[in-house]
């Protein structure tokens, strides 16, 4: 995969101020404020750098306000790392192609993986599968 690495001005430029905050400067977006996440089949990519993270079929109504999803598109392009922000320990996921923050993951999800990838709407853009 190939990382894409921008100066933060180009960021700044490329995305609106709520998703350069989430995505660039590890922010998150309150929730149930970002409720325009169709149901219809397809994939949800990164914000950034359009790389494919999770697909509609592992979406799930977590009651927590964020898009909660249980297993990403692929394992290799979401990170983790340990995050001990906020005065708690957590589980951050970013976008390993751009670096951006996504949210975090948590084991408290549904079956089959028991995980929950937590993810801020603001850093999500939805590709509809073609019928």
């Amino acid at each position: 995969m190939d990382k894409i690495v921008k100066p933060d001005a180009e960021w700044q430029a490329q995305l609106s101020d709520l998703a350069y905050k989430v995505t660039r400067k590890h922010g998150t977006e309150r929730a149930f404020t970002h409720d325009d996440f169709p149901k219809a089949n397809g994939t949800f990519r990164c914000v950034c750098c359009n790389a494919p993270l999770f697909d509609q079929t592992t979406k799930f109504d977590s009651g927590t306000g964020w898009p909660s999803f249980y297993a990403p598109l692929d394992a290799e392009m979401v990170g983790e790392q340990e995050d001990n922000g906020w005065f708690m320990r957590r589980t951050e996921v970013h976008c390993n192609r751009c670096e951006a923050h996504l949210g975090h993951v948590f084991p408290d999800g549904p079956a089959p993986t028991g995980l929950r990838y937590c993810i801020n709407g603001v850093a999500l853009k939805f590709d509809p599968q073609d019928a």
